[in-house]
């Protein structure tokens, strides 16, 4: 997968998340589609749609390919629940039980995939 953004300027943006720095709504924004590009470039694969509405979707997480509709193994989340996950302040398990994820489908689990930017230095 070629990625849109710079992988130096996500894990920035990260390194902020994790210290408890405030973002802005466009800082958010990129790096949740960094984090989309992250999730498909170490899990690749097209078994999952991963959707991040006004964010981005990305295919990810090796298994059966999907091609035509509905994908069979969808995740859906809101901005700041995937920022949360992708660097670590929040488990999978908490945000499904809390209702903060839809996730559909017998491989929609991300929790070996995630967290994807706890402990890294920009």
């Amino acid at each position: 997968m070629k990625r849109r953004i710079e992988p130096g300027l996500v894990d920035a943006l990260f390194a902020r998340l994790v210290a408890n720095e405030e973002l802005t709504t466009a800082e958010k924004r990129t790096a949740g589609r960094g984090a989309l590009e992250e999730l498909a470039a170490l899990r690749p694969g097209r078994s999952v749609e991963v959707r991040v509405p006004f964010v981005g979707a990305v295919q990810a997480i090796g298994g059966p390919r999907h091609t035509r509709g509905t994908p069979p193994n969808v995740v859906e989340i809101d901005l700041d629940t995937w920022l949360d996950l992708a660097c670590g302040r929040t488990g999978w398990d908490d945000a499904v039980s809390e209702g903060k994820v839809g996730a559909s489908g017998i491989r929609a689990d991300l929790s070996e995939a995630l967290p994807l930017f706890q402990g890294r230095q920009p």
